[in-house]
């Protein structure tokens, strides 16, 4: 087994590197300041994070159905050609329905604009005898089935697996309940086939030592008179948890699921703290070995990571961290990390939550749980999660302050990330006076063949940017120097970079630097068309 993630490891690291390289051409490109990859390097500047804003304080999706007591973890596929949203999301009912299989299931809204959502009335899984958006119920297992992560690939050759469902639940495997991952395929997104079994086992029961490696890590403890039988799968980490989310990397040509996962803690016993894992697959059936993504290192002692939902953009792999609080019951906000290879992660943001939770009484002030893909539009990224206002209590009935829901956030397109200005530079190797909000971005060379335009996307509402070229060997190109450079003032998305009396067309073909100029402005991307 660790011979064999270790060779699934080492396969991932190779493939990682066909990730645009410097140097690459840049013509289609867009380099995001969400991290320094593509920076050679940069003087007088800061890193900001972009912090989406919500769109609304109630929720878009609120728990209103029976079936609805807790309501969480999404996923959202908005199609490019009709505009039309389909959203899937994870409901708890408890013991409402009087059925096992309905106490954990996955349900189905629909919305024109991403904004008002309807809940279709299907025939699929009565509630109590009524219609309900219930559209995949779980195994009735030992223990819950969660998460609803769906990926959505229209040019699929089999048209009964466009949709794909990754989850967590349990299945009666050679006589034992194994939960783990587990996959369901659809050709719509509302009638869903379960692939049988569990496709990754992972382990339950805590605190304990890892077993010999000649034990069966599947213990039942028989009951007793104060306490009912109990079951135990006793693996050690690395192994895959019950929060999970997937995506497809567009690099490797991979299915990814990145989840919660549990380590030992500092006496040896399990499931001690979550960090994030990985599992990779071809075929959505055969998983690699869960490897550890992304630890902790020197947070709060209290602090673990209770998911990772991921996804790719413009070159960017970046993950939704669930970074929970230990002292209270499930307390999350979000952080974004970043990896330019989706093996290696930063983590820049740290103490710029992209997510936080609302204020108390809101439907997500307690906790919220991150959800990718996002939906890109031409202005801006949205981002749906799910949240609840309280920490829930199996069999306790819901008070009406107590609520859930499914929520979003809105960024500006590609503002991950950016760089400004310090507000001021006094080294003593400035022979001039200090300087006061000025700064400069040296990107890495690149292939400019080809390029006919470049946008940069700033905030220059208090200030100005001016774009150079610099040769490969960092010597300013005439023509396009700083003092050329048509200043960009304003805040946009798509400033076009222009010389006076200068285009793109008249640079001999080759590898140049770009360098931005930054006046009380923030840089968030670069793009090159």
């Amino acid at each position: 087994m660790k011979k064999l993630a270790t060779i699934t490891l080492l396969i991932i690291l190779a493939a990682a590197t066909t990730v645009a390289h410097a140097g690459a051409p840049a013509k289609g490109r867009t380099l995001l300041l969400a991290d320094d990859h593509d920076v050679l390097y940069r003087s007088g500047t800061q890193r900001v994070a972009g912090i989406p804003t919500r769109h609304s304080e109630k929720a878009l999706i609120p728990s209103d159905k029976d079936w609805e007591m807790l309501i969480g973890y999404t996923s959202v596929y908005r199609n490019p050609q009709t505009g039309k949203y389909q959203l899937w999301y994870q409901a708890y009912a408890g013991g409402r329905g009087g059925d096992r299989k309905l106490k954990c299931v996955v349900c189905y809204a629909e919305s024109d604009d991403g904004i008002t959502f309807t809940k279709p009335e299907l025939d699929l899984f009565p509630f109590k005898g009524g219609k309900s958006n219930i559209v995949l119920d779980s195994n009735a297992g030992t223990g819950d089935r969660y998460c609803a992560s769906v990926i959505v690939e229209p040019n699929d050759p089999d048209p009964k697996r466009r949709y794909k469902m990754a989850h967590y639940d349990w299945s009666i495997m050679n006589g034992k309940d194994i939960p783990g991952v587990q996959v369901a395929f659809s050709p719509d997104g509302i009638h869903w086939t379960k692939h049988p079994g569990t496709l990754l086992e992972t382990p339950y029961g805590r605190y304990v030592q890892p077993p010999f490696s000649d034990e069966d890590p599947y213990v039942v403890i028989p009951k007793t008179e104060k306490k009912p039988e109990q079951k135990r799968l006793n693996y050690p980490p690395p192994m895959m948890s019950d929060v999970i989310d997937v995506f497809r990397d567009p690099i490797n040509n991979d299915y990814v699921i990145n989840a919660k996962m549990w380590i030992d803690g500092p006496d040896g016993g399990g499931a001690w703290k979550n960090v994030v894992g990985q599992t990779r697959s071809k075929d959505f059936i055969h998983w690699s070995p869960a490897t550890i993504l992304i630890p902790f290192g020197d947070d709060e002692p209290f602090a673990e990571f209770h998911g990772g939902a991921t996804f790719f953009h413009k070159g960017r792999y970046f993950a939704l961290l669930q970074k929970m609080d230990r002292r209270f019951d499930l307390q999350d906000d979000i952080e974004l990390a970043v990896s330019a290879d989706g093996v290696k992660w930063e983590r820049p943001f740290r103490d710029q939550l992209f997510l936080s939770r609302s204020e108390k009484g809101k439907f997500d002030s307690q906790s919220i749980w991150s959800s990718t893909p996002p939906v890109v539009l031409d202005d801006e990224i949205r981002f749906y999660y799910g949240a609840y206002n309280y920490a829930p209590r199996d069999g306790i009935k819901v008070e009406a302050s107590e609520k859930s829901g499914i929520g979003m956030v809105r960024l500006p397109l590609d503002r991950f990330g950016g760089v400004k200005p310090v507000a001021k530079s006094d080294q003593i190797t400035l022979v001039k006076r200090p300087l006061e909000n000025i700064g400069q971005v040296t990107f890495k060379p690149l292939d400019l063949t080809g390029v006919t335009s470049i946008t940069i996307n700033a905030d220059a509402g208090k200030g100005s940017v001016a774009v150079e070229l610099l040769s490969e060997d960092g010597y300013r190109v005439r023509g396009f120097s700083r003092d050329d450079a048509v200043p960009l003032k304003g805040d946009s998305l798509r400033h076009r970079v222009a010389w006076n009396g200068k285009d793109l067309s008249q640079l001999k073909p080759g590898r140049y630097m770009l360098r931005v100029h930054l006046n009380n402005a923030t840089l968030y991307a670069s793009s090159f068309n």
